[in-house]
């Protein structure tokens, strides 16, 4: 990079930095750690869980997974808005969460449960949670290392060290200069700080991409010029494309309700004022995350136009032997097989693909074809083949954005750009390790104390355990191997968890229905099916298929699973494959959900005998010891409406404007407009395919782009002012030291007290 690059990484950076450690003058016990003393304003959550949302594995899982399917996925995905809105404007499982005061979701689950489930679970998604999230600097590093262009070992005093595991363990050390000062206080204020810096960044990225490329001369023709039945361009013709489809859709949506509090607890859900801003922070997500996703969204559009126009033939030849030539030093241990695959992909002419000319691309016969066959035919054949074949694949589709990005981003915007991916890194991977941390300590360790420890020691304990879970990151990067997509292999990994946790945490918050038993069962078919299909994933080139083979049963078991899946194709193909396993993890993620709610209401169903105390663990009637619940409305015509977006008594004029915005432009524009209309108008009579690409140019761009500037500024202001209120009120902050996690007889530490004065009876049922 050039020297005004390096300025315009390095000043920012160490400014989050100096805030980090300054936060730790604020810290006087276990809640400011853990949830930011529980002071926080709606603003410094929305723009810090934008930040610790996005990440540079979530760009590059995006683009990877965009490269397959292209934009026409997106008006499906129209479907999620009414979904996300109203959770969002109810204040769905995150209020309540918030009203049960749990630091952790541990403590949640012992006080709606039990002990032993709460360490079970928090085991469980602990596991899932550090191996999915340990990827991130994997990732990372990689992006970062094909992006500036560095070399895979740099000697050192004489050692040959991978530069892989030098930027590894250079992001953890970043992460714990974050976490250890102030822990969550200076998580929320970095990230409120680098969500800021981000808006303008987003409005920069956006204009270049749409300037320099064009949509209706570069990208609309490339999305347009695709096969029957997978268009990148047409939401109505798309049958036929695998992995990332209307399927995979149905199931993302069906787990963010089922699974809405599954990961709550050790984020910045337990930070909110109260639960009412804790409910405002979600709502104004959607106008946080509008140049967020049209940013990434751009980013991943301009990918699949310059490696596929024909103007960038050449430029892209160049990014492909360049991105190839790195991908197979890590990928092919081997130097004489490593050097046969450079020569066969050499070989391989410059790829000019005419539009409108030439037969239209697809899945199965692009660009990219040629290479992958090559590839393939170099290392396959044996199962040792076959597995550095997917490690090739996997890295080749990962790493085509640094490289590309790398080769054509001027002066300045690669600065800028390496700033947001240096921010996205240090957001989310001390996020990560702090959520895991906190479970550990909170979950798993604390549980097994006696007496509590003295704040000093609690904040020790998550200071070291912090560091713990940095070398077991380190770890896991250094060693484990990706060898499918991305957003493919968080799934799969995720659904350990979520695999029955979504029963757990609603009926847990939402029903006094629900007992121990149902929430064991959830966990051991839920998360139990997840772990038997990720190790089949896992295994399936280099163990499983082979071992098929070597029975002779991999005929006869293609042909049920073919038999089993028929019914749902297209959506759904389960074919025999030496390479993959052919059940994919939306596929598995789905399965493993059905099963953790049937094992919880059959196991309740049949062992419960008494109603859940759902009052007490909520704060509410005489529970309630800080005032801040509010008597729900009393249904009526008049109060319907209010109803249906959330709007309480609590709600000042600003809070109904941003409630009354937000459902406008989400449910009336988003939805009515933009999906309900163009449905209707296309059932009447479809739209040719011309028009779709103009269609996602007014909406996707022009609309979102209008409304981003607008956030942008409006963010900005909010989010200085709830800064400030910030720091004035953890300063006035009165610490209570029983206010730690711990849990007796099913009711908080430090409610224990209060509520048997309240109600005059023991509170240990």
């Amino acid at each position: 990079m050039h020297w005004i690059d390096w300025v315009i990484t390095v000043v920012p950076v160490t400014i989050i930095l100096f805030l980090a450690v300054y936060s730790r003058k604020y810290v006087r016990g276990v809640v400011d750690f853990l949830a930011a003393g529980r002071v926080a304003g709606r603003y410094v959550l929305s723009a810090g869980d934008m930040t610790a949302g996005l990440s540079v594995i979530t760009l590059v899982a995006l683009v990877e997974s965009k490269y397959q399917v292209g934009y026409a996925l997106t008006f499906w995905e129209y479907l999620t808005v009414p979904v996300g809105i109203i959770m969002g404007l109810t204040g769905y499982c995150l209020y309540r969460f918030r009203e049960t005061r749990s630091l952790s979701i541990g403590q949640f689950l012992e006080m709606r449960y039990n002990k032993p489930l709460r360490v079970t679970a928090a085991t469980i998604r602990t596991i899932a949670e550090m191996v999915t999230n340990a990827i991130g600097p994997a990732v990372a590093a990689n992006f970062f290392i094909y992006f500036l262009g560095l070399p895979h070992k740099v000697m050192i005093f004489g050692i040959n060290m991978p530069t892989f595991g030098l930027i590894v363990a250079a992001s953890l050390c970043l992460c714990m200069v974050v976490i250890w000062p102030g822990g969550r206080i200076s998580l929320l204020i970095s990230d409120a700080f680098q969500g800021l810096m981000c808006y303008p960044i987003f409005v920069i990225l956006a204009g270049y991409i749409l300037l320099h490329f064009g949509w209706h001369d570069t990208i609309g023709p490339v999305m347009m010029d695709r096969v029957k039945g997978q268009s990148f361009i047409n939401p109505f013709d798309i049958e036929k494309l695998r992995d990332f489809n209307i399927f995979a859709l149905f199931v993302t949506i069906m787990g963010s309700v089922l699974n809405r509090a599954s990961w709550i607890g050790n984020d910045t859900t337990s930070s909110g004022r109260t639960p009412h801003e804790q409910k405002m922070a979600g709502i104004l997500g959607t106008w946080r995350n509008l140049y967020a996703g049209l940013m990434m969204l751009m980013v991943a559009v301009m990918i699949i136009a310059l490696m596929t126009h024909q103007k960038f033939a050449d430029e892209t030849h160049e990014i492909r032997h360049e991105l190839m030539g790195k991908v197979a030093l890590e990928a092919v241990p081997d130097a004489a097989l490593r050097e046969q695959l450079n020569a066969n992909l050499a070989a391989l002419p410059i790829e000019r693909h005419e539009i409108g000319v030439d037969a239209p691309l697809s899945q199965d016969r692009n660009i990219d074809t040629p290479y992958m066959e090559t590839a393939l035919e170099t290392l396959g054949g044996t199962p040792e083949g076959n597995l550095q074949y997917q490690k090739f694949r996997t890295l080749y589709h990962q790493m085509m954005l640094p490289v590309a990005l790398k080769n054509i981003l001027p002066v300045g915007l690669m600065g800028l750009f390496c700033l947001l991916m240096i921010m996205l890194l240090i957001s989310t991977d001390d996020s990560r390790v702090f959520n895991a941390s906190s479970t550990i300590v909170q979950d798993i360790v604390i549980p097994f104390f006696k007496k509590p420890l003295t704040p000093k020691q609690h904040l020790l304990l998550l200071r070291l355990t912090s560091v713990g879970v940095c070398l077991f990151f380190f770890v896991v990067s250094i060693f484990f191997v990706q060898i499918d997509y991305i957003i493919m292999f968080t799934t799969i990994m995720c659904a350990l968890w979520l695999g029955g946790a979504g029963p757990i945490m609603i009926f847990g918050l939402y029903s006094r229905f629900g007992n121990t038993v149902g929430a064991f069962g959830a966990l051991i078919f839920g998360s139990g099916l997840s772990a038997v299909g990720l190790y089949m994933q896992r295994n399936w080139a280099e163990t499983v298929y082979p071992w098929l083979v070597s029975h002779g049963w991999e005929v006869s078991v293609g042909h049920f699973l073919e038999a089993v899946s028929r019914p749902f194709n297209p959506y759904i193909m389960w074919e025999m494959n030496a390479v993959k396993f052919p059940i994919n993890s939306y596929e598995l993620y789905f399965m493993a959900m059905v099963s953790g709610i049937l094992a919880y209401v059959i196991g309740s169903a049949l062992t419960q005998r008494k109603p859940y105390n759902l009052d007490r663990l909520l704060h509410r009637g005489v529970y309630d010891l800080s005032n801040e619940y509010k008597e729900p409305f009393k249904w009526g015509l008049r109060s319907f409406y209010k109803k249906l977006i959330g709007i309480t008594p609590e709600y000042t004029l600003g809070d109904r404007i941003i409630a009354w915005s937000v459902f406008g432009y989400a449910i009336v524009y988003k939805f009515g407009f933009c999906f309900i209309g163009s449905l209707i108008w296309n059932a009447i009579k479809p739209w040719p395919v011309q028009w779709w690409s103009n269609y996602f140019f007014i909406t996707s761009l022009c609309v979102t782009s209008a409304l981003g500037i607008v956030s942008t500024f409006w963010f900005l202001i909010g989010g200085i002012i709830d800064i400030r209120k910030l720091f004035r009120d953890l300063a006035g902050r009165v610490d209570d030291p029983l206010d730690n996690g711990m849990v007796e007889g099913h009711v908080s530490l430090v409610d224990k007290k209060a509520f048997e004065e309240r109600t005059h009876e023991p509170q240990d049922d």
